[in-house]
């Protein structure tokens, strides 16, 4: 089989595993693109008006022909997956999908405070009341993943957004998983240096596996970066499996002189090595000593102002984004519209000119933004 017939099947794939997953109803003509602003997971980022509400929104978008050359179809389809069953006050949640010849798109929650790596390479001092406030509301989202049988696993601070009220999100679940039934998960999958101890026994012993409480660990490495301004463990993704577990049992945890004798024990239950002594549920961590002041409806709400603002005079995130967007970028957004009028008028790529002869069950998922309305998650109940 030649390289262009390979490509032309995995395309045809796509479309069939897209058919469910995107929305008859919204195309990119219902959104006005304003800006780029970055990457992620899923592949570049701009923010965007829906011309009919005039709401705010982040586009995330990706080159359907990249996503197959590099193998990302199903962390992609996966995310999306995840996405559609979600809906909770600290996560980014998905509004819209949809797709076109060219691109798959997924419209979510628009947050301009920045990740927290950003703030902490601008050298931003987070105290430990800020820093509480943010593991109680991530415990919340964690609990609620949990309790809807997904695992994260890549929780980190490049993942995690502010508001501009300065309240996280969790974002990019592309390698987040579902479990089903009594099932644990054994590959490797995150980022290292904040990945649990039992990850790497999965990998070098064949253990018995992980479950949730991977995550839970994953909080502790991101709360103690958060306060130290480095994390825990020399660990670096160029790091051996069987090394990481060297270092992680060998090495001491140590903690600042300032921080309180509360905020060191979570963080060090939060970093026990054995999974089946961490606290991995809200309950577990609501037993802290440290935690007996919260209210947990009121963070819930919303209503504990968190000790850290982002700035809102200033876009909080890379601006070099916008400059390649529309300078190194070969097929830019903002033309879009006129490059699609261009090529359905007169086809000359062979991937999209088979597909215009292929059955009009799937090939409209990719050729026209024809399929299955998105259906939207259930709001949140605590």
């Amino acid at each position: 089989m030649n390289h262009e017939v390979y490509l032309l099947n995995k395309h045809q794939l796509v479309t069939e595993m897209c058919v469910c997953l995107f929305s008859i109803l919204v195309s990119f003509d219902h959104f006005q693109i304003l800006r780029a602003i970055g990457k992620g997971s899923f592949g570049k980022v701009c923010i965007v008006q829906k011309r009919d509400s005039r709401k705010m929104y982040a586009m995330k978008y990706m080159n359907k022909q990249k996503c197959i050359e590099r193998d990302e179809v199903r962390n992609v389809l996966r995310e999306l997956q995840v996405m559609q069953q979600l809906q909770h006050p600290f996560l980014i949640n998905l509004w819209f999908s949809f797709q076109d010849e060219e691109d798959l798109f997924m419209v979510v929650d628009l947050l301009l405070g920045g990740d927290l790596r950003f703030h902490l390479q601008k050298k931003v001092g987070f105290n430990e009341q800020t820093v509480k406030l943010y593991i109680c509301e991530l415990v919340l989202a964690l609990d609620y993943l949990q309790r809807s049988h997904i695992i994260h696993r890549d929780i980190k601070p490049d993942n995690i957004l502010l508001d501009e009220h300065g309240h996280v999100h969790i974002t990019d679940f592309n390698v987040a998983t579902i479990l089903q039934g009594s099932e644990t998960v054994s590959s490797m999958a995150g980022t290292k240096p904040y990945m649990a101890p039992e990850v790497f026994v999965s990998f070098v012993d064949g253990g018995v596996g992980y479950l949730f409480a991977v995550d839970w660990w994953a909080l502790g490495i991101t709360a103690y970066e958060l306060l130290h301004g480095s994390r825990p463990f020399e660990i670096r993704s160029c790091t051996a499996a069987a090394e990481v577990l060297c270092i992680i049992h060998s090495q001491q945890l140590h903690f600042s002189c300032i921080w309180s004798p509360g905020m060191k024990h979570l963080i060090r239950s939060l970093l026990t090595r054995d999974p089946s002594s961490r606290p991995s549920s809200l309950s577990e961590v609501q037993a802290s000593p440290y935690l007996a002041d919260v209210d947990w409806d009121a963070v819930l709400q919303k209503s504990v102002p968190p000790g850290f603002v982002p700035n809102k005079r200033r876009l909080n995130g890379d601006p070099t984004f916008e400059l390649e967007e529309m300078i190194l970028e070969s097929r830019p957004l903002h033309k879009k519209k006129k490059r699609l009028a261009k090529s359905r008028n007169q086809p000359s790529n062979p991937l999209v000119r088979s597909s215009h002869t292929h059955t009009h069950t799937h090939t409209h998922s990719l050729t026209a933004t024809k399929t299955t309305k998105l259906q939207q998650p259930a709001r949140y109940k605590p």
